[in-house]
């Protein structure tokens, strides 16, 4: 009986979402639970007036569209919850949010443990610094240098560091935006992140004319949306949506709504959303 008791307990103390599959939890509750970055625009951010907005967070609202139709429901409630780079995994796994929307690059590491969409978007890493500062790499000795904590980049820095013989001091950030602040008050000498990322951020700044990005990627970043590892039917109704968005031609006008009406997605990009176009 003891033990029957504790196994009651246990039960009753797992996440709701831990017994019921996720299509099922937001059939019965109305509610696709979206977990999304504040700081890494133009993918995932809070706008001007405090919505959730980006490249990411549109698609993420257009699968949520398509969900909402197979689930035979007249529409989904969005519920945004933010994130940090550090947070964002552990909310998922916990069953915080039921989809992760931002900036995530799928490897094979995180995909143990949770599970990921067909692509969204391909990208790099590169590195912010002053306009007046050389870009070898090497001139980054003995220096501080910048980068995000709990992200791809992080790892793929010490590395690149390690391979170059760099004796470099890493500083992790909370933010971009911290970065970007450290950058500018010269308390590092780079900052180190997703190139798409570093571009908005130098734009954003108060002094963009002061800034430059180095030239080149030293890693390569795709994208997707991430969510609870085993719940196939999940994945399938994203990869869905997914597919059809981009058979649809409206994930080019998605990038033009965040990466402005004169920017143009690289070939590479073009293809990611040609080979994902997956027949039905």
């Amino acid at each position: 009986m003891r033990l029957l008791g504790a196994l009651m307990a246990v039960t009753l103390a797992l996440p709701s979402w831990a017994g019921a599959q996720t299509l099922d939890q937001v059939r019965e509750s109305g509610v696709l639970k979206i977990g999304y970055r504040e700081d890494a625009a133009p993918f995932s951010y809070k706008n001007a007036i405090g919505q959730p907005a980006g490249y990411t967070i549109e698609l993420c609202q257009g699968v949520a569209t398509s969900i909402a139709d197979e689930i035979g429901v007249a529409q989904l409630a969005l519920e945004y919850v933010p994130v940090t780079a550090s947070s964002r995994f552990d909310a998922l796994t916990s069953g915080q949010i039921d989809l992760l929307c931002g900036a995530t690059t799928a490897t094979l590491t995180r995909r143990e443990t949770m599970d990921f969409s067909i692509g969204t978007f391909i990208d790099g890493g590169g590195v912010l610094l002053p306009v007046a500062a050389p870009d070898s790499f090497n001139d980054l000795a003995a220096k501080k240098v910048g980068v995000s904590a709990g992200t791809t980049t992080e790892g793929a820095l010490a590395l690149a560091l390690e391979r170059h013989g760099i004796d470099a001091t890493v500083v992790l950030v909370d933010s971009h935006e911290d970065g970007l602040a450290k950058l500018e008050a010269g308390e590092i000498a780079a900052y180190f992140g997703d190139q798409a990322i570093l571009i908005f951020l130098a734009a954003g700044s108060a002094a963009p004319d002061k800034l430059k990005l180095g030239q080149g990627q030293f890693t390569l970043e795709p994208y997707a949306l991430a969510m609870r590892r085993g719940d196939d039917d999940f994945r399938l109704a994203v990869d869905r949506a997914l597919s059809n968005i981009y058979r649809a031609g409206e994930a080019g006008l998605i990038f033009k709504n965040n990466f402005g009406a004169k920017a143009v997605p690289s070939e590479l990009l073009r293809a990611l959303f040609i080979i994902n176009t997956l027949p039905e």
